[in-house]
C-alpha cells in the first residue's frame, strides 16, 4: 500500500506511532476523523479535493441561475431556484468539511478568487438554451452522482459524512434534466432537435469530468491508496458511459460518437478519444466562459461584503451577551 512514509519524513516517536495507526484504520478500510493524526500529504491531497468540489458547487451555480428568469414557466423557475439553492448548500458542506483539516474558509475562499484554486472545468461552457439546462441536469449531474457516490465511502469521515447528503439531493438534480429533456425530445421536431444539440455540446465535457487517464493521474492512484477515491478516474468514466447510452435511447436521442459501440468482449461500451488538449486549455482558464465565470464571482462577493460584516457583528455581540451572563 502507498503511504505518506515514503515522502513524509516522521521526526517523532509520535508521528512513528501515528503513522502506524493511520496505516491500520486505511488497511481495516475504517474513517479517519479530524482530531487523529494523519500524513501532512494526506491533509494537503483533501484539502486540494474538498475546496476543489466546493469551489465547483458554487461556481455550478451560475449557468443555471442565469436561466432562472427565462425557464418556461413558474413551475420550472421554481424547480431551478431550488436546485441553484441546493449547489450553494452542497458549497456550504464542502467548505465545512475543509474547513476541519485545518485551512480557513476564508483562506480557502480567497484561493478560489486569487486563480490559485481550481474547479471543475464543465462549468467554463456555457448554457445557451434551455435544453442546455436539461442536459446540464442530466450528463452533468449524473457524471457528479457517478463520481461521488464512491466519495459517501471515503477514508475521511467528514467528506464521506458530507456526501451522503449531497448525492442524494444531486439524485434529484439529475431527474430534473432527465424530465426536461424527455418533455423536449418529445415534443415539436424544434424541441428534439434542441435537445439533440444539448447534449451533443456537453457529452465530451461531461465525460471529462472524471479526469484526465489513468496514466497521465498520479494523483488518483495515490487516493485510491489512501481509500479517498474508491475507483480510478477511467473506470468511473466507463461506469457513467454504459449508463447513459440506453438512457438517451429512452428519451429518443443520441451521441454523435462514431465509436460509441457495444463491445460484447468487454461487456462495456466503446467510446471515442476525449478532446484532453482542450480539457487542458480550459483548465489554464482558455475556456469558453472562465473569465466571465471568475469575474461574476468575485463580484458577487465583493457585493456581499455587507452580509458577511453583518453576520460577524451579529456573532460579536451574541458572544459578548453569553460571555455576560457566564460571568
Amino acid at each position: 500500500m502507498t503511504t505518506a512514509t515514503a515522502t513524509t519524513p516522521l521526526h517523532s516517536t509520535e508521528d512513528e506511532a501515528g503513522q502506524q495507526r493511520f496505516d491500520q484504520l486505511i488497511a481495516e478500510d475504517s474513517r479517519i476523523e479530524p482530531t487523529d493524526w494523519m500524513p501532512a500529504a494526506y491533509r494537503k491531497t483533501l484539502t486540494r479535493q474538498i475546496s476543489q468540489h466546493a469551489h465547483s458547487e458554487i461556481i455550478g451555480m451560475q449557468p443555471e441561475a442565469n436561466w432562472i428568469t427565462r425557464a418556461p414557466s413558474l413551475k420550472r423557475k421554481a424547480i431551478l431556484m431550488a436546485k441553484v439553492q441546493d449547489e450553494a448548500g452542497h458549497g456550504l458542506y464542502l467548505y465545512s468539511a475543509a474547513e476541519t483539516l485545518g485551512t480557513s474558509r476564508d483562506e480557502l475562499v480567497d484561493q478560489l478568487l486569487s486563480g490559485k484554486a481550481k474547479y471543475s472545468s464543465i462549468f467554463n461552457y456555457p448554457a445557451r438554451t434551455w435544453a442546455d439546462i436539461g442536459a446540464i441536469g442530466w450528463l452533468v449531474d449524473g457524471a457528479a452522482i457517478a463520481n461521488q457516490v464512491p466519495l459517501c465511502r471515503a477514508s475521511y469521515a467528514p467528506y464521506g459524512r458530507a456526501m451522503v447528503r449531497i448525492c442524494k439531493e444531486e439524485s434529484f438534480h439529475q431527474r430534473q434534466g432527465w424530465e426536461i429533456l424527455h418533455e423536449l425530445a418529445h415534443g415539436t421536431a424544434e424541441q428534439k432537435q434542441m435537445a439533440q444539440e444539448a447534449i451533443n455540446r456537453f457529452y465530451g465535457p461531461a465525460l471529462q469530468m472524471f479526469g484526465p487517464p489513468d496514466e497521465d493521474s498520479p494523483n488518483s492512484r495515490q487516493s485510491m491508496a489512501w481509500n479517498i477515491k474508491r475507483f480510478s478516474n477511467d473506470e468511473l468514466r466507463q461506469r457513467f458511459v454504459d449508463m447513459i447510452v440506453p438512457q438517451a435511447e429512452a428519451l429518443g436521442l443520441h451521441f454523435e460518437d462514431p465509436d460509441l459501440k457495444w463491445n460484447e468482449e468487454r461487456g462495456h461500451y466503446d467510446y471515442g478519444e476525449l478532446d484532453w488538449d482542450e480539457f487542458k486549455s480550459v483548465i489554464k482558464g482558455n475556456g469558453p466562459c472562465n473569465a466571465q465565470r471568475m469575474q461574476r464571482r468575485r463580484q458577487a462577493f465583493d457585493e456581499g461584503a455587507w452580509v458577511r460584516e453583518a453576520a460577524a457583528a451579529f456573532a460579536t455581540r451574541h458572544e459578548s451577551a453569553d460571555t455576560r451572563l457566564t460571568a
